[in-house]
């Protein structure tokens, strides 16, 4: 089950900072059709927000077709977003993990590696590519 967690720093509204955590987990697939999202009540006293907050972010992941709400039940994935490329994540996130460390050891912050990884990939997007090999010269 995912726990959400908020960062009260970001600019982004709350409800929307919950979405996101939901797409994510869908996407990496922490979340898989037919899981149990947290109930609303739970959300809101583990984050001290208000449950119309949670209410929100669920109404709209409903809209998008992503879950469903069940009276009396709950609200339930109904599909996910993970692609083709979901087997590969495995390996990927060990070496991710391992680069955190890397990261953390050299001093980095968290504000620290998601600028450098937000920028790298805005830079590979630019270049052309989205891939961690350098674009080939021609």
């Amino acid at each position: 089950m995912i726990e959400f967690v908020l960062d009260g720093r970001s600019k982004v509204n709350t409800y929307v900072q919950l979405i996101q955590q939901v797409k994510q987990a869908l996407r990496v697939g922490l979340l898989t059709a037919g899981d149990q999202l947290p109930k609303v009540r739970d959300v809101a006293q583990s984050l001290a927000i208000n449950p119309n907050t949670v209410l929100k972010a669920y109404r709209e992941l409903e809209i998008e077709g992503l879950v469903e709400g069940r009276p009396g039940v709950g609200t339930f994935v109904r599909r996910t977003l993970a692609g083709s490329s979901l087997a590969d994540q495995a390996e990927l996130r060990e070496e991710l993990v391992a680069w955190l460390h890397r990261a953390r050891a050299a001093g980095l912050t968290p504000e620290d590696v998601t600028a450098l990884v937000e920028t790298t990939m805005r830079a590979a997007l630019v270049a052309g590519t989205t891939r961690a090999e350098p674009a080939s010269a021609g």
